[in-house]
């Protein structure tokens, strides 16, 4: 194949990206990183008709000219409404984002096998049904989720529409000035109705599963974790769980190390096959912190899901 001259015009989700990040979208999974940036250094690469620097800010109606082999414009199978049944219990929903009510047993995310029908992916079908989504009309941009939860956990996802909702999101839940709580059903008695648990997570690739350390060591990432009991039963009680830093099985993990662990949960308590652990991303609270940005509106507002199935089949 030959060199072709390409023209792209920068849309509202295109803009307010460095153009080297707009064209690891653009050619994502079909030209190396290394071939990008060498295309932009030698003026394969020109915005507005002129050479272009890497780390220029895409405005809305820039226009890119594109040198590049016929080969890296090969586009990849978008989704398509007829792709997935979207089956999705939606708590809050505008222009800029949707939060989803997550039941356990379904996968946030695609985990690498050939798992398809996800959160995600429903999202985005339900996204093209609505007419919310033209995935033939964009660039560079992909709605998404902004959070994931292990696949037997419930409760809460976020997703952006927009790329200005998403970096938005992303960096509220960075900075934290989103509070998670979860609720958990956890095996056996608490000695402290409260507390604020700190340590270290090591996180080893190979189980999938974290491992806590109350002291500092290679590879250990900080975490804190708060509860709060609300209902402290003959074998087991119900507890609120203040999430505020976030990292893989956290929560299992922490309370487990404690000698709690979740209700149901296989890989860190005495879970069965066939068990979802007993625990739900039940609560959202948007903080202070964002006023001005795309997302100011969400300041103050708080969002819950449905109360979970365990509370109703799980005695205390």
């Amino acid at each position: 194949m030959g060199i072709s001259m390409k023209t792209i015009k920068i849309n509202e989700n295109d803009s307010g990206q460095r153009l080297d990040a707009f064209m690891r979208k653009l050619f994502k999974n079909v030209m190396p990183q290394s071939l990008i940036y060498k295309s932009i250094r030698k003026k394969r690469v020109k915005v507005n008709g002129k050479k272009s620097e890497i780390n220029y800010i895409l405005q809305l109606g820039d226009v890119l000219d594109l040198y590049i082999n016929d080969e890296f414009f090969v586009k990849e199978k978008t989704v398509k409404p007829k792709d997935f049944t979207p089956n999705l219990k939606i708590i809050y929903e505008d222009k800029n984002i949707a939060l989803i009510d997550k039941s356990p047993g379904i996968l946030t995310h695609s985990n690498g096998d050939k798992a398809t029908d996800t959160i995600a992916s429903q999202f985005l079908s339900y996204l093209v049904l609505k007419g919310e989504y033209q995935p033939d009309k964009e660039n560079s941009f992909t709605p998404a989720l902004c959070n994931r939860l292990d696949r037997n956990t419930g409760g809460i996802v976020i997703a952006a529409k927009n790329a200005a909702a998403l970096r938005t999101m992303n960096e509220i839940i960075r900075q934290r000035m989103v509070k998670k709580i979860y609720l958990a059903l956890c095996e056996g008695k608490f000695k402290n109705k409260r507390a604020v648990l700190k340590g270290y997570l090591v996180k080893n690739k190979h189980q999938n599963k974290a491992y806590i350390s109350e002291t500092a060591q290679n590879g250990a990432v900080e975490i804190v974790t708060a509860y709060n009991v609300i209902r402290q039963g003959k074998s087991n009680a119900l507890v609120e769980v203040e999430l505020i830093t976030g990292r893989t099985h956290q929560i299992r993990a922490h309370l487990a190390a404690i000698g709690h662990p979740i209700v149901g949960d296989m890989k860190y308590g005495n879970g069965k096959p066939g068990q979802h652990q007993a625990l739900c991303a039940h609560k959202l609270i948007f903080l202070n912190g964002f006023e001005g940005s795309t997302l100011s509106y969400l300041i103050g507002k708080a969002f819950s899901s449905e109360y979970p199935d365990f509370l109703r089949h799980l005695p205390l």
